[in-house]
């Protein structure tokens, strides 16, 4: 039962840091929405955004996190 309180925690940590970062968010430096290599394709009418650096980024950034939990909570 004590790792299930550990693993709560943890998850509460990550849901109040992304919080955090979304309502501040526009107020950093750096824009993690708007990197250079993220498509973004504008027509009269229509605009097609795709970002693709950040989503490479975050799934780097989320597959670290779960493999550091995964290694050290068992």
């Amino acid at each position: 039962m004590a790792e299930f309180g550990r693993v709560l925690m943890i998850m509460g940590i990550v849901i109040l840091t992304i919080g955090f970062l979304l309502s501040f968010g526009d107020k950093l430096p750096y824009n993690l929405g708007r990197l250079p290599g993220d498509i973004t394709i504008k027509k009269e009418g229509f605009t097609f955004y795709f970002p693709i650096t950040t989503s490479i980024i975050i799934s780097v950034i989320l597959s670290l996190l779960f493999y550091l939990f995964g290694k050290y909570l068992k």
